[in-house]
């Protein structure tokens, strides 16, 4: 029961300006232009036992799975989450997502006891593996995806100890980055942890733990009212990964989905079982996504915590797709089979409620990795973005051109950070006309990006799908373009697959031109 709305209202958005402010840290103080450019990084607000409390607007593939970080951490190192220090963590099998999104996890105590967290995740550009990026075309194992770090202190006293992460700096290409990029994540945590002890000044201990709960009972009420208004709903939906990089295709993903009495169910039985290749699905990105979809059509307006998807329900078969064991790979699932999930659980709403739903965006990051030796300098670089496409168009409202959808918020890498920072020349960069699907309501456009190397012995390595199957529409809109991938050299364009590794001499060029947006209703 919230005993003074006033108060909690002051409260909630202190909580979250806490957040925000994290991230406005963490993007400042990066070395990489992954994270300062592209803002590849998400910063959180947890209770003592691990539950979301408050999140910055940042990347929902990131903030929907960080909670199961967070509790890895309490439940294998939880006595040694002391005062001044803090932990790190990767691995996807525990709370991670992928090996490239490093979570680094900060307690805050008050008289001695623990009370919360502050945490921040942000995907490293290299983490090692067998390509540089850490994002291969084609691996069948974790371990060749680069270094995996359960939970460890690395922080000590406020300061990050270099020989807690030897095998992080022996595996990257990138040793001086990554440092950088650490230590911009430890300053951001400590901005968490004095923000959050002002609002506790301000308002006292006592009643700060207290909102905590107020705010997860407060979210919980409010989702709960706003499945109820559905009424009792079940549909199904089958869509399908078209490749794992390691020969198979046409992979399904079922969902079914049911609501009844405020509540929400999700079963993914009958999604495929784990694949050699590296589209498998760690659980906590599988339960991000479907957290993300019913935050995004139901929850307008509620603040975003752990209360908000205790009225979900998720049945992910152990060894699945979307649930893969150790050592699966999953450097593309957390990118590309979150994407396919959205799409999945959205196509199946739009059987029962299509006026609420929009047709299926590009369903895809198009994850572009390259890496090798800069000339200019001798030293190893290695260059990671997502790209754009098209956002899928809804009832009354055309689909948005060249953006970053659903599981993905970043920005684009902006010419002259990349030009910079990098031996790399972009050529062209340009909304891809008449890619998205036609409609009552036109779904986005795509993006044509095409990036010239300017050294000898480049790694290019491409993770993307919707290459073969199309972005759908809804409720007679036409579906979109699918995207394609090319290398250009000597004037002749030579067609990659859509999860690709391939070398690049000084001069290649490589060309990604990203699906667009399906249309709504018919034209």
């Amino acid at each position: 029961m919230i005993e003074d709305p006033v108060l909690f209202e002051v409260i909630s958005s202190s909580l979250v300006s806490c957040a925000r402010e994290m991230t406005i840290s963490l993007r400042r103080t990066a070395f990489s232009p992954n994270i300062k450019e592209r803002r590849d990084c998400s910063c959180a607000i947890f209770d003592r036992t691990g539950n979301l409390v408050a999140q910055s607007k940042d990347i929902p593939v990131h903030l929907g799975a960080m909670p199961r970080s967070v509790k890895a951490c309490i439940q294998d190192i939880g006595e040694s989450l002391t005062e001044g220090r803090m932990a790190l963590v990767n691995d996807p099998f525990r709370g991670g997502s992928h090996l490239p999104d490093i979570t680094l996890v900060a307690p805050v105590f008050h008289e001695g006891d623990l009370v919360a967290f502050a945490a921040n995740r942000a995907h490293h550009a290299d983490v090692g593996g067998s390509s540089p990026g850490s994002m291969p075309g084609l691996s069948i194992n974790i371990h060749e995806e680069g270094a995996v770090i359960s939970p460890r202190i690395v922080v000590e006293n406020s300061t990050l100890m270099r020989e807690a992460i030897d095998d992080l700096l022996s595996a990257t290409r990138t040793p001086r980055e990554r440092l950088g990029d650490l230590s911009a994540q430890m300053a951001a945590n400590n901005v968490g942890l004095k923000r959050l002890a002002e609002v506790a000044v301000a308002h006292g201990w006592e009643t700060l733990l207290r909102s905590f709960e107020e705010l997860r009972y407060y979210s919980r009420k409010r989702m709960h009212s706003a499945l109820s208004k559905l009424g009792k709903l079940e549909a199904s939906f089958t869509d399908y990964m078209e490749s794992d990089g390691a020969g198979s295709r046409d992979i399904p993903l079922s969902a079914r989905i049911s609501v009844d009495d405020g509540m929400g169910y999700v079963d993914f039985t009958g999604s495929s079982m784990q694949v050699e290749g590296n589209i498998n699905c760690p659980l906590a990105s599988t339960l991000s996504a479907v957290y993300y979809v019913f935050i995004a059509l139901f929850g307008r307006d509620i603040p975003t915590n752990e209360g908000c998807w205790s009225v979900l329900d998720v049945e992910v078969p152990q060894g699945s797709l979307l649930n893969p064991r150790y050592p699966a790979a999953v450097s593309a699932g957390n990118v590309e089979t979150t994407q396919r999930i959205v799409d999945v659980i959205l196509g199946a709403f739009a059987e029962v409620k299509p006026e609420i739903i929009p047709a299926a965006s590009q369903g895809t990051m198009n994850n572009l990795s390259i890496g090798g030796t800069d000339h200019r300098t001798g030293t190893s670089f290695s260059f990671y973005e997502t790209i754009g496409g098209g956002a899928g168009a809804s009832k009354g409202t055309y689909g948005t051109s060249g953006i970053h959808s659903h599981m993905t918020n970043t920005l684009n890498t902006p010419i002259e950070a990349l030009e910079m920072s990098y031996p790399l020349r972009v050529l062209k960069y340009a909304i891809r006309r008449n890619s998205g699907g036609r409609g009552g309501w036109t779904g986005g456009d795509g993006i044509v990006r095409e990036i010239e190397i300017l050294t000898d012995g480049c790694t290019i390595s491409i993770q993307s799908e919707r290459r073969q199957r199309h972005p759908w529409g809804v409720n007679g809109g036409e579906e979109a373009k699918t995207g394609n991938n090319s290398i250009v050299f000597h004037g002749k364009e030579h067609s990659l697959e859509a999860k690709s590794t391939v070398m690049g001499p000084s001069g290649t060029i490589v060309r990604i031109q990203t699906p667009g947006g399906g249309g709504w209703g018919p034209s």
